[in-house]
């Protein structure tokens, strides 16, 4: 495992982040005193994307293909249409329900 002070860590981030890209592993030092690790995250190991993983093998979400913004990607969709005087909550929570089913 590679050592690095927090001066050097400063000075020299970029040279240790391509490091750990790389798979390795550096262990910085403050006074001698060791703070902080910088280690290579795998893919998956995050909680956010385990849970979107998880989501996504229920069927419950489907990712973009694409990347963008997401304000880009609702403008595009289509709105839905309601009779006049009709609850787009009361739609959706049939929908629901009709999914359930």
């Amino acid at each position: 495992m590679k050592t690095a002070s927090v001066t050097e860590s400063k000075n020299g981030l970029s040279r240790l982040l391509r490091q750990v890209k790389a798979g390795k592993s550096v262990l910085i030092f403050d006074r001698n005193v060791p703070v902080a690790r910088l280690e290579p995250i795998s893919p998956g190991s995050l909680p956010d994307d385990q849970r979107l993983l998880s989501l996504e093998r229920q069927g419950l979400i489907r990712r973009p293909l694409k990347s963008g913004s997401i304000a880009a990607m609702l403008k595009k969709m289509k709105r839905p249409k309601l009779p006049p005087g009709a609850s787009l909550v009361d739609a959706v929570l049939a929908e629901r329900a009709e999914d359930t089913r």
